[in-house]
């Protein structure tokens, strides 16, 4: 198995640093050097990308048996299948592909229970984008006859960030918005679910969310008890100053449901908010 990830961000360093621990030979991109200096020091091989096509990259592509991308799409499409089609569909080990999306291409439902199955009608441009992506993949996966594992995550939180860290830097926000609820996913799931759908080699769209959606200001709430400080002042959605992206968020209100992922045999590390900042709080491994 030699994996290689397009995008060692904080999803996709979480996913190479779990293969390095078990012996995995891995390879992970970035932008910047002194990033890949990080990347090795967590076994994993970094590999410069700046958007172009390399020899180098080229070169360190070579005897990828799965293959990772963790990079978002712009307008131009995904930048990876862009540049690199034909490298790709040339590599002779290939065997699984794995992309990361997002729960935003289902958009706004409500309130309503949301699975694999549901019409996808996304609102903001960044998930129009990612389900322009998820279209492009699932095409050129089956041009190459290979299968395709795309993982539509929820909001992402771990060590460094979370509720626990924007208490602490004073930024943490109570916002109160009305039957407001979102899915979470803590990254040491992401990592798992990405392990175990390689290993697989499954084929299909999967939602790597947690057991509970639950309103945003519950969750600043029980980091609050844990950390036993002041709860932030509540604010009110409707009159609070926001960036057009954080109101944009609040735009989109679903439960998404994870039985697909659970029915194909992945037990999550972290099943919902209160268990994994208890684990993170207890362990003090949550900067």
């Amino acid at each position: 198995m030699k994996v290689f990830i397009f995008g060692a961000g904080f999803s996709g360093r979480a996913f190479g640093r779990l293969l390095a621990e078990n012996g995995v030979t891995v390879t992970g991109t970035t932008r910047s050097p002194e990033k890949a200096a990080a990347l090795r020091d967590e076994g994993i091989e970094p590999c410069l990308f700046d958007g172009t096509a390399t020899p180098q990259l080229i070169a360190a592509l070579q005897g990828t048996t799965h293959l990772v991308i963790s990079i978002a799409p712009d307008e131009d499409g995904d930048p990876v299948l862009g540049m690199l089609r034909n490298a790709i569909a040339a590599l002779p080990d290939l065997q699984w592909i794995g992309y990361l999306s997002t729960v935003g291409v289902y958009g706004n439902h409500d309130g309503a229970w949301v699975s694999e199955e549901t019409e996808c009608r996304p609102v903001s441009r960044r998930s129009v984008q990612r389900l322009a992506a998820e279209t492009a993949w699932i095409k050129f996966a089956a041009e190459i006859r290979k299968p395709l594992s795309i993982l539509r995550l929820s909001g992402i939180y771990g060590p460094g960030r979370n509720a626990f860290v924007n208490l602490e830097r004073g930024t943490a926000k109570r916002l109160i918005k009305p039957g407001q609820v979102f899915n979470r996913i803590h990254v040491d799931d992401i990592a798992g679910a990405l392990d175990f759908l390689a290993r697989g080699q499954a084929d299909g769209i999967y939602n790597v969310t947690d057991d509970e959606p639950a309103p945003p200001q519950d969750v600043v709430e029980y980091a609050c008890s844990l950390m036993k400080v002041d709860l932030p002042p509540a604010l009110d959605f409707a009159t609070a100053t926001l960036s057009p992206m954080a109101r944009s968020f609040y735009g989109e209100n679903k439960r998404v449901s994870n039985a697909k992922l659970k029915q194909a045999g992945y037990a999550f590390v972290h099943s919902d908010y209160k268990t994994a900042l208890t684990t993170m709080w207890t362990e003090g491994n949550w900067h």
